[in-house]
C-alpha cells in the first residue's frame, strides 16, 4: 500500500504527499489551498516567502475549515533573509496568518545581498548580488534557535547538494529533516537521495511531473507504465516517488488535478528501477536550474 506518512529524524510525522504552490498565480492560490484540504483530503501545504503568495496560502488554510493544528505547512527563508533569519521566519508567519511552522527550510544556499531588492538584488551589471562573507553553517544555527523558540517545529533544507549537506551536518545541534530538490523521472536524485537517507534526512521531491512543456508525460516508457495500470502518467510520476520513500509536492490550481495528484498506486520494483534508471538511457533533464546557483550542483 503507498505511504500517507513519514517519520521525520526528530519523531514528527509529515504526510506523504502535500500541494505545491510554486507560480501558482494571485487569485488562483487560496481556491487552490481551500478545495486540496477541504475536498481533496490534503494535510500538507508547500509554500515559500518567494512565490509571493503566502497571503492567499494562509487565506486558503482558514478558509477550508480544518484546525491548523490538523494541517502541516511549510515555508522557506528566502535567500536575502540568511542574515536575519528570524526577520525572515517572522513575515513568512504574519503572511500566513499563523504563530507557527511545521517545517522551515533554507531555500536556497545561496545567500544575497539583504539590503536590496527584497528577493532578486541586482549588481550595477545586472548580475544577481550574492555575497560571500555569510557561510552556510551559520545560516543553520539561527534556523535551529527557531526551533528552540517554538516558532518552528521542524527545520531543514532545499536545493542542497551532497557538499552543502556535509557542511551542515559536520555543524549541526539539530540536523536536518528533510532536504527538498526537483526529482522526477528524468532528475532522480538517486545519489543524493542515498546520502541523505544514509544520514537520517527525507528526500522531498518538488516538479515530480517535470514541467508543463517538458517530454516527461509524454515519455513512452512511462505510458506503458500508466496504461499497464490504467492511471495517468501523473499518477505514475508522484507514485514512484512515494514507493521509494520520497515526499512529494505536486503543484496544481485546478481541482480535478489536486485530486487526482492525491491518488496513489503500488508500483513494481520493476517498474521503479525502470523509471529510476531514465537518466542512464539518456533522459536527463533539470528544469530548474537559475544562474545564480550555478555552484551548487
Amino acid at each position: 500500500m503507498p505511504t500517507t506518512s513519514f517519520k521525520l529524524n526528530n519523531g514528527r510525522e509529515i504526510p506523504s504527499v502535500g500541494l505545491g504552490t510554486w507560480q501558482s498565480a494571485p487569485g488562483e492560490v487560496a481556491n487552490a489551498v481551500k478545495y486540496a484540504i477541504k475536498d481533496a483530503g490534503y494535510r500538507h501545504i508547500d509554500g515559500a516567502f518567494c512565490y509571493e503568495n503566502e497571503k492567499e496560502v494562509g487565506e486558503g488554510v482558514k478558509a477550508s475549515g480544518v484546525p491548523r493544528s490538523e494541517i502541516f505547512l511549510t515555508s522557506k527563508l528566502w535567500c536575502t533573509y540568511h542574515t536575519k533569519v528570524e526577520a525572515g521566519l517572522d513575515e513568512t508567519l504574519a503572511e500566513l496568518g499563523t504563530d507557527y511552522l511545521d517545517l522551515f527550510l533554507i531555500h536556497w544556499p545561496v545567500p544575497m545581498n539583504p539590503n536590496g531588492h527584497k528577493r532578486f538584488p541586482k549588481k550595477a551589471d545586472g548580475s544577481m548580488d550574492t555575497i560571500n562573507d555569510r557561510p552556510i553553517e551559520d545560516t543553520w544555527r539561527d534556523m535551529e534557535k527557531l526551533v528552540d523558540s517554538g516558532k518552528v517545529k521542524s527545520i531543514g533544507v532545499s536545493n542542497f547538494s551532497i557538499a552543502n549537506m556535509k557542511k551542515i551536518l559536520a555543524i549541526c545541534r539539530i540536523k536536518p529533516v528533510v532536504n527538498q530538490v526537483e526529482s522526477h523521472a528524468y532528475l532522480s536524485q538517486r545519489e543524493l537521495k542515498k546520502f541523505c537517507e544514509e544520514n537520517g534526512v527525507l528526500l522531498q521531491a518538488y516538479s515530480p511531473l517535470g514541467s508543463t512543456d517538458s517530454p516527461i508525460l509524454k515519455d513512452e516508457e512511462l505510458l506503458a507504465i500508466a496504461n499497464k495500470h490504467n492511471v495517468s502518467v501523473g499518477t505514475v510520476l508522484i507514485s514512484y516517488q512515494n514507493n521509494r520513500g520520497v515526499i512529494v509536492l505536486p503543484k496544481s490550481v485546478t481541482p480535478a488535478r489536486i485530486a487526482a495528484n492525491a491518488q496513489l498506486i503500488d508500483l513494481t520494483p520493476e517498474e521503479i528501477n525502470t523509471i529510476e534508471t531514465m537518466e542512464d538511457r539518456g533522459k536527463r533533464l533539470r528544469i530548474v536550474f537559475p544562474d545564480w546557483a550555478s555552484t551548487i550542483f
